[in-house]
């Protein structure tokens, strides 16, 4: 299985090397040359296997001959050990075949976690094995942050930077990323919004002397890893509620892209999905583009779904590269054009593409607060801010005779706040993390510019 560069320009690597890669040379993102498929009885097949043997099944395909089938398996029992539900993504209905799948049982309470734990394993699996050792760089809106951070902790091969918008993720999201004592783990504050921080990002990416001599990589979700680990809860999901013989839609809280565009991956390896609804806060542009065709960045509103409030969907691009049959040139102009404009125009035929896997909605401030309030009401049940925008698109969008499963992206004590508000319920952290309040931060605040952020790194590292 090779990987090839969304722009069309970078090396053909490997798994492996894509993993450690992360961004392509070319600034485009690496996905498959071939996508496998899977037949009706390969997918039959997964009904009475635990969430880890979908696992293998799900990802052996997509590394060809980097990792062993042993290795593979050890990594991945190894990275799920610590989620807190013996199904690790189980199915709650919530009314007549519409159903929650709750994938905050993770170490960190978010859906971040099936991915993070896993990529941290196949690091140090991989880097152990080279003698090598990478600095990693992050961007986060809240949850991929404190994920990475968990998985990442006290690893020997690996240094860790997160940035996250100073002030604009909450106070449980900002301690599990300031609160870790390990030396190679590092978070810090940007004073700006997520899309600052991703494009602080990518600036490091794209200044090849820091990137090669730091040895840069990456685990947002631009990392294709990410994206793979998260296709495994599409296939558990559906099998449980009658794939292949029946179609089911998901219903996906999404911000930057990359866990609804895992669905349209296990669409394309033959699962029976019907329909994969983008759900969106008021910073609406996935929405705003799906109506129109346009896709153009404006000014990043806070809410109080933090972890949504971004203007450039980085796996956005993904969905182009497939949208235009895979064209990196047309791609690397579409993205040349927001670079330089802050705006592109999707053409016609690629805009009935992209209508023809995705639907939308968006949810405002109010809907949201509305919504949470409703379901505990209705079914007892409290949901997280991003995940009750998931609950009301699919509301508002779901057929009666198809199951429609709603990604519950997020623990409601996250969120404690805008969840006590609706429904003057204050959602407890687990027990595990009873005393996340009573240790101490370490809070560094650097300036919102690519010297100084890369000037830190430097000196962390020791460079």
């Amino acid at each position: 299985m090779k990987y090839i560069s969304t722009r069309g320009k970078a090396p053909v690597l490997n798994f492996e090397e894509a993993m450690l890669t992360g961004l392509a040379r070319d600034g485009g993102l690496y996905v498959p040359q071939s996508i496998p498929n899977f037949s009706p009885d390969d997918i039959s097949s997964m009904s009475d296997l635990s969430y880890e043997e979908i696992a293998f099944k799900v990802i052996s395909p997509f590394i060809g001959d980097c990792f062993s089938d042993d290795e593979l398996i050890k990594i991945i029992n190894k990275a799920y050990t610590e989620f807190g539900h013996i199904e690790r993504a189980p199915l709650v209905e919530l009314e007549s075949n519409h159903f929650l799948l709750e994938l905050f049982h993770g170490p960190t309470l978010a859906f971040k976690d099936f991915a993070m734990q896993l990529i941290g394993q196949f690091f140090q699996v991989a880097l152990e094995r080279k003698k090598s050792r990478v600095t990693i760089v992050g961007a986060t809106s809240g949850d991929t942050g404190s994920a990475a951070i968990e998985a990442f902790r006290g690893l020997d091969a690996v240094d860790l930077f997160i940035l996250y918008p100073d002030g604009r993720v909450s106070d449980v999201q900002r301690r599990q990323m300031t609160t870790p004592s390990e030396n190679n783990v590092h978070a810090i504050a940007i004073n700006g919004h997520f899309d600052d921080c991703q494009a602080r990002l990518k600036d490091m990416f794209n200044d090849f002397e820091f990137r090669d001599g730091v040895n840069l990589a990456g685990v947002n979700s631009i990392n294709w890893a990410r994206v793979l680990a998260q296709v495994v809860y599409y296939f558990s999901t559906a099998v449980k509620l009658g794939a292949p013989n029946k179609k089911i839609s998901f219903s996906v809280p999404t911000g930057n892209f990359g866990d609804i565009f895992a669905g349209f991956v296990a669409k394309k390896m033959g699962l029976s999905i019907d329909r994969l609804v983008i759900a969106t806060n008021q910073n609406d542009i996935l929405h705003r583009c799906l109506s129109s065709g346009v896709y153009e960045t404006d000014r990043v509103l806070p809410s109080i779904s933090p972890s949504m409030d971004i203007q450039v969907s980085s796996n956005f691009e993904r969905a182009l590269f497939y949208a235009t049959d895979c064209d990196g040139s047309e791609v690397s102009n579409l993205m040349e054009q927001l670079k330089s404009t802050g705006k592109f125009t999707v053409s016609g035929s690629v805009l009935e593409i992209l209508r023809e896997n995705f639907d939308s909605g968006r949810a405002s401030e109010d809907e949201t607060h509305s919504e949470i309030a409703y379901n505990y009401q209705k079914h007892s049940e409290l949901l997280c801010p991003h995940s009750a925008i998931g609950v009301l698109t699919a509301r508002k969008q779901r057929k009666i005779n198809i199951p429609m499963v709603t990604l519950a992206t997020a623990h409601p004590a996250k969120f404690p706040t805008a969840v006590k508000n609706a429904t003057s319920v204050f959602p407890e952290l687990p027990s595990r993390m009873a005393n996340l309040f009573d240790l101490d931060e370490r809070i560094t605040n650097v300036e919102n510019n690519l010297q100084s952020i890369q000037a830190f790194v430097k000196e962390r590292i020791k460079i």
